[in-house]
């Protein structure tokens, strides 16, 4: 019986590691192994809601190793340092408990074939101080350190407004007008409101947290159509957002983010959000890479010099033959990868493999609470048709469900729903503490 390894339970790592314990697993036609360095898995598209304090991200993980026991494959948590092509084997660190004590030995996992499925980290682009003073939005634990810092800052801006030993305000930088930076700004505004309401701090909602969006392009959202980044840029600056298109960062210090033009925008706390890249495990395995360090795949996701390693995701390049372009760093791509896998890898490893395809329906950002901006691409037609406002929000919420209901089926999903939904209605909008 042959093993099957996925490194990584992400998006698309986990869902492939459902599909095929579902066809394979449960049937003992395969040994399906999903490995990865966390126990639980979170959407990372919701991460910016984490880090305003608007989701609990403990009501809305899931647990690898139920969701292995439901459908029939294993979960080892463990991080990956190296792979070994050669004896098709990876290397696993020891797991460590919070005392620093060692829990389970260093070890190895042999396989047979093996799916690269690590996501992406972020890229600082050798800006220097970038990395030392921006916080990030990689995993569920950078974006809970946001969220308790920034709800600090605001506490300590009012504590010296109330004793006069500060001009009580908070200075807020974020770095990348992509849909992460413009999400979280967004999503931001309504946080800092909902705790003067609720009396967390006594700052002037309009005035007493300041956060300036930095983007080096000519506009917010450029993989949007320009109309709807200039919607964007409008919503927000009616928020009360500063936006400085057209700037890029030359350094960043403790307490500022310096611009190409030497100008110095304070900065009690600064968020890269600029750019992604593959994890360093990537450049150790001898495979060839794009500039980004993506693995470089085949039309069949394998890699280019060993037909028994794919890579799906953030982590890899595809580029589409029809088009002539990689396909972009989205949950709808790993989606679809981990779909096109999950029926490649349960046939016979001797039959000639597929290509895929990509299949672009669109793209949605959230402007906060209430609106949203996007473009939805028609099935035949291929038409571009903009949407915005309370429907476009309504369409970004069933994005996260979508991807719930491949991994849990259509009644824990509706269950689920139902459970957040009474959530919203006995807790406080975002977490005051």
């Amino acid at each position: 019986m042959q093993t099957i390894v996925i490194i990584g339970g992400g998006a698309g790592g986990l869902e492939l590691a459902t599909r095929l314990g579902d066809s394979l697993g449960k049937r003992n036609k395969a040994r399906i192994v999903l490995v990865d360095r966390h126990p639980t898995h979170f959407w990372k598209p919701l991460l910016h809601t984490v880090a305003s304090g608007k989701l609990d991200p403990q009501a809305h993980q899931i647990a690898y190793s139920a969701q292995a026991a439901e459908h029939g494959f294993q979960f080892i948590c463990g991080e990956a340092t190296r792979i070994d092509r050669t004896k098709r084997c990876i290397h696993l660190a020891a797991l460590r408990g919070d005392d620093g004590g060692e829990i389970v030995p260093a070890r190895t996992l042999p396989y047979d074939r093996l799916v690269l499925a690590f996501g992406a980290v972020t890229n600082f682009y050798g800006v220097p101080g970038a990395a030392r003073h921006c916080l990030t939005l990689d995993s569920v634990e950078d974006a809970e350190t946001f969220r308790r810092r920034f709800l600090l800052s605001c506490m300590q801006a009012s504590a010296r407004a109330a004793d006069g030993s500060g001009d009580g305000r908070v200075d807020l930088v974020i770095v990348g007008g992509g849909a992460t930076g413009v999400e979280l700004a967004a999503e931001l505004n309504h946080t800092v409101r909902t705790l003067a309401r609720y009396n967390v701090h006594s700052l002037d909602p309009a005035k007493g947290v300041r956060i300036r969006l930095l983007e080096r392009g000519e506009r917010l959202l450029p993989h949007l159509n320009p109309a709807l980044s200039r919607r964007a840029t409008r919503h927000l600056q009616r928020m009360g957002i500063e936006v400085c298109t057209g700037t890029a960062v030359a350094s960043v210090e403790h307490d500022a983010v310096i611009d190409g033009s030497g100008v110095r925008h304070p900065a009690d706390m600064s968020l890269w959000a600029a750019g992604v890249e593959a994890p360093a495990l990537c450049t150790t395995l001898g495979l060839p890479l794009n500039r980004i360090k993506q693995i470089i795949v085949t039309p069949s996701l394998q890699t280019v010099d060993d037909p028994n390693v794919f890579a799906i995701g953030d982590c890899a390049s595809h580029v589409s033959p029809a088009s002539g372009i990689a396909v972009p760093p989205r949950a709808q791509v790993a989606h679809q990868q981990a779909m096109f896998l999950a029926e490649v890898l349960a046939r016979p490893s001797g039959d000639a493999l597929p290509h895929f395809r990509y299949r672009d329906y669109g793209s949605l950002v959230s402007l906060g609470p209430f609106a949203a901006v996007g473009v939805l691409i028609g099935g035949l037609s291929g038409r571009e048709m903009l949407v915005g406002g309370t429907m476009a929000r309504l369409m970004y919420g069933m994005l996260y469900h979508k991807h719930v209901l491949s991994l849990r089926g259509f009644a824990r999903t509706v269950a689920q729903g139902v459970a957040h939904w009474i959530r919203t209605k006995i807790t406080p909008p975002v977490r005051l503490h």
